[in-house]
């Protein structure tokens, strides 16, 4: 008897395979690429703006009006595009060559720090496109310094570098912002010029120099000159005074003569230091004279202290 469960020949498992086990592939391949479709759909959906940068959006190639901030936004698959621009401060450097006023070669270097206007990066992006800094910036201080520089003769640009500096700073900032590009600072560095030139600037500044100098001294020749004088008018006020005053001193001393002639024994006896002569000259009269009453008296009581004696 012939056993049912024995299999005869090899296994072929086209014999049990049937359109069941073919759909059910089919529906293996299509989950995964819906899966992998939405996947793609939600990267594309989704951008993320980074800090200190904006985002332009670009709807089939057309730069639309709307700038996307930073952090997570959603934009249309396929159709819109995020190019991302930096708003942070940057740096640009260019070496600039200017004649001056007096046709002089003027080289400098210009510094500039500055970013972009964060609501009008869109606008910035359609007319200039990235590479902005090298299609405005360059030129813009290149011309500037230009227009500037030939503002001044080369020595004003030593002595009034300040001013010129200012000028150029100015210059470059109007310029840039009306291309949406805010100039926060301007470095300029010292103006060089040729060797010539400055070979004869510096003589010129020595010339200056000593003239100076000169001034000083012939200044400073007038200021003792001038209390030379200043001294000697009031040694001859001094003098005046003091003359006016002997003046007046003999003038009252006449007038206490002429209404009393006692007047200057008295103003002798004031004035006496209390010390007698030594020895008076022949004919000399004595310092001041006692009155007679009194000298009469000294004399009596002489004679009466002799005879007694005797």
């Amino acid at each position: 008897m012939r056993n049912p469960f024995k299999r005869s020949g090899s296994y072929n498992p086209s014999q049990y395979s049937g359109p069941g086990s073919s759909f059910n592939k089919l529906k293996i391949v299509a989950g995964i690429i819906t899966f992998v479709v939405i996947i793609v759909f939600m990267f594309e959906s989704v951008v993320v703006v980074e800090a200190g940068h904006r985002g332009v959006v670009l709807y089939v190639g057309a730069v639309e009006n709307r700038v996307l901030g930073e952090g997570l936004h959603f934009i249309i698959p396929f159709a819109e595009q995020v190019v991302p621009m930096s708003v942070r401060t940057e740096k640009f450097v260019a070496n600039s060559t200017a004649a001056s006023n007096d046709l002089q070669e003027v080289q400098t270097t210009i510094a500039l720090n500055y970013h972009i206007s964060p609501s009008q990066v869109n606008i910035l992006y359609q007319q200039l496109g990235i590479d902005y800094a090298d299609k405005i910036i360059a030129p813009t201080i290149q011309e500037s310094v230009k227009a500037s520089v030939a503002k001044f003769n080369a020595e004003e640009l030593i002595t009034k570098r300040a001013t010129a500096k200012a000028v150029i700073a100015e210059t470059i900032a109007n310029t840039l912002s009306a291309r949406n590009i805010v100039v926060e600072t301007v470095f300029i560095t010292d103006f060089s010029f040729s060797p010539e030139f400055a070979k004869q600037i510096e003589s010129k500044v020595v010339a200056y120099q000593n003239y100076l100098t000169e001034q000083n001294n012939l200044l400073a020749v007038k200021v003792i000159a001038n209390q030379t004088v200043v001294q000697a008018q009031a040694s001859a006020r001094s003098n005046v005074a003091k003359a006016n005053g002997e003046s007046q001193a003999i003038k009252i001393i006449t007038s206490q003569l002429k209404q009393s002639p006692e007047y200057l024994q008295w103003l002798s006896i004031n004035r006496w230091n209390g010390q007698l002569p030594y020895a008076l000259g022949s004919g000399a009269l004595p310092f001041f004279q006692l009155p007679r009453a009194t000298t009469q008296q000294n004399q009596s009581n002489s004679s009466s202290t002799f005879a007694g004696g005797h």
